[in-house]
């Protein structure tokens, strides 16, 4: 099997795949379950690619002595003889070395040698404070320790010579690793901290500098740009709260998209692997949906591929979960790295069910993820004290595997998931989601409203309305960079929406005015742009008046419940997805351009249907959901035509067969 990432989307042996994935946390376990537990995932779940981080702390405890690959020092260090065994049952590997991989590790996974308090000359992290942003292993070590700068010398050369050796001895000799992933949801589980956290450290602040001459050229255009008189590119400081500058802010959250790029690009060649490489981004909080916006921008990251994780709620009971969810599975096409379906102790009780796990990982993939993975695949235990001490008993506590390698009550549910998109995956993902209406991010506004609270142009809360008002509607839509955006990817949407603010970008001003030319429509949220990033006079295009709503192609007849629908562009083939809410009570009824379709669900449930030559196809409809005490027997109707299940159960067909 080979891997590769067109547009975020995996390719396996040349075929697009929806790219469903179990993690294995192989260290937190005794080798000799090993080869058990992945029969397990393989057999149990009909998954046939692992994920699994590499923890530098526990493969290189001590700054003298080389990475422990073949469990010399410990068997549970043996990653070299689990990749083999990987390979001898049929598994391929997406290998995760980190450097930092949270994963509920001691100190996210670094070792402790590392630590700026435990080596002077590794520069820490700093926010704008001027303190060190540090990382808490639970909230019993609270602040915790300080981290490493990510660019810092001292720091940046360990960090490479790990990645370097993880390339030489564990990626090379034709084992089952068929890609990497770098870093885990940001560079430090801090893709959507506040513009303010970081990197204010020495090499943070050269970075920025060095960024700003390649921005502005000279220290004379610097100037006349911000109306400043500095002597030299030193004296400039990036804003901190409080501060002011329009330009300055803009300019920071520039700096942060380039510097998160910047760091996996150094991670990725210090890796020295011509594998695809893929990133997982957290999900935007809503105080931060800015900072996020400003920071995430795939389109910079040189063919890395996108991803994003979960870990923001339960998003069948919370509307703020469910609109961060959907807006990091459309930011940029890619698969969710992360999916939880093993952790109810730590996160929420919800999950103990498979029907919230299943309910969300539909609404990724609905809403644009090209892959879900399980995260934790297997309950592990044993592992050493030093790895992890906050937690104890198994990890997690309702995996699909279980502890004991027994299969739980959620392994057929993964089955089912795992066997509809093994058949039909490819076809999915040719499919077209059907949405007429997109927003554009002008994300110079992200960084400035970031740093600027409610006051100046926005950014993130106008998408945040945009994504409201649509989900109200039952309406899809797509998220577009304008400012690297083509023009016939925008005309693929009747109307575009864009936040509002004093200036916008010539060549952003100029594609708007293309797109009204063309009989597009253009909506602006808050003032008209009359400047360009120059600040020169510039107003290219007028916006459309709004019209009144009117019915989109999708519509929920009856039920709580959210709906997309993909169409595929030569055949009468669709996929509908329904998302039912856990305040649903009774049948859900959904009105589509085929056909009126009921689906009877448990609450919190979810199903997606194959609709295909004006028929009810292959489907799976999840019937029971134990936390919330509903269990129904699972049904679909369309075209006159319904499939039941006889009892209250899960209803799952997959080639015309029925399986429950």
């Amino acid at each position: 099997m080979s891997i590769e990432f067109r547009d975020g989307v995996a390719v396996v042996d040349g075929e697009p795949r929806v790219l469903v994935t179990a993690d294995y946390p192989y260290y937190r376990d005794d080798p000799a379950v090993w080869a058990e537990r992945l029969r397990a995932v393989r057999d149990e779940l009909g998954i046939e690619v692992i994920t699994c981080y590499l923890p530098w702390r526990h493969h290189q405890p001590g700054p003298d002595m080389a990475p422990d690959f073949t469990g010399a020092t410990h068997p549970s260090r043996d990653v070299i003889g689990f990749l083999a065994l990987c390979r001898d049952l049929g598994l391929k590997v997406v290998a995760k070395p980190g450097p930092f991989i949270h994963a509920e590790v001691t100190y996210g996974g670094l070792p402790d040698w590392v630590c700026p308090d435990a080596d002077p000359a590794i520069e820490a992290l700093l926010d704008a404070s001027g303190a060190p942003s540090r990382w808490s292993d639970s909230p019993a070590h609270v602040p915790g320790r300080p981290l490493p700068a990510p660019l810092g010398a001292a720091f940046l050369a360990r960090a490479g010579e790990w990645l370097a050796a993880v390339g030489k001895e564990v990626l090379t000799g034709g084992g089952p690793v068929v890609a990497l992933q770098i870093a885990n949801e940001g560079i430090y589980t801090n893709g959507a901290l506040p513009l303010t956290a970081y990197d204010y450290s020495p090499s943070g602040l050269a970075f920025f500098r060095d960024r700003l001459r390649a921005w502005y050229g000279t220290l004379d255009a610097y100037n006349r740009a911000h109306q400043t008189s500095f002597g030299g590119w030193a004296e400039i400081e990036p804003p901190r709260p409080g501060g002011s500058g329009t330009r300055a802010k803009a300019d920071w959250g520039r700096c942060h998209a380039e510097y998160l790029a910047a760091v996996y690009r150094v991670s990725v060649r210090a890796v020295g692997s011509e594998l695809p490489v893929v990133v997982n981004l957290n999900p935007p909080t809503v105080a931060e949906l800015d900072d996020w916006l400003a920071r995430v921008r795939p389109e910079l990251w040189d063919g890395i591929s996108y991803g994003f994780t979960n870990w923001m709620g339960v998003v069948s009971a919370d509307p703020d979960a469910q609109a961060r969810y959907v807006i990091a599975a459309k930011r940029a096409p890619g698969p969710n790295m992360e999916e939880n379906w093993g952790f109810s102790q730590l996160y929420d009780p919800a999950y103990v069910d498979a029907a919230t796990s299943f309910h969300q990982s539909l609404l990724a993939l609905a809403a644009g993820a090209t892959g879900v993975n399980l995260y934790t695949g297997v309950s592990t235990s044993g592992w050493l004290p030093d790895l992890d001490s906050a937690h104890t008993g198994s990890y997690p506590d309702c995996a699909p595997i279980a502890a004991d390698g027994s299969a739980s009550e959620k392994a057929p549910v993964v089955h089912a998931l795992a066997g509809f998109f093994t058949r039909h995956g490819a076809e999915f993902l040719e499919c077209v989601p059907v949405a007429s209406e997109a927003f554009g991010l002008y994300l110079p506004y992200a960084g400035i409203a970031a740093l600027s609270g409610a006051d100046g142009p926005r950014c993130g809360r106008s998408l945040r309305l945009f994504h409201d008002r649509m989900r109200a509607r039952c309406r899809d839509y797509a998220l577009l960079d304008l400012e690297t955006v083509t023009p016939d990817r925008l005309a693929a949407f009747a109307t575009v929406t864009v936040p509002g603010g004093p200036f916008m970008h010539r060549h952003v001003q100029r594609l708007l005015a293309g797109h009204l030319a063309r009989g597009g429509r253009v909506l602006v949220d808050g003032p008209v742009p009359t400047l360009d990033e120059n600040l020169e006079p510039c107003s290219l295009f007028r916006p459309s008046e709004p019209l009144p709503a009117t019915p989109g192609p999708l519509s929920i007849l009856n039920g709580r419940a959210d709906a997309f629908l993909r169409s595929h562009p030569d055949r009468d083939v669709h996929y509908l997805t329904v998302l039912v809410q856990d305040d649903n009570d009774g049948p859900v009824g959904v009105r589509t351009p085929l056909g009126d379709v009921e689906v009877v669900a448990a609450r919190g449930g979810a199903a997606v249907l194959r609709l295909a030559d004006g028929e009810l196809g292959d489907l799976l409809v999840k019937g029971v959901n134990g936390w919330l005490d509903s269990a129904v027997a699972a049904r679909a109707t369309f075209a006159g035509h319904t499939v039941a299940a006889p009892h209250p159960a899960d209803l799952v067909r997959i080639a015309g067969r029925l399986l429950n």
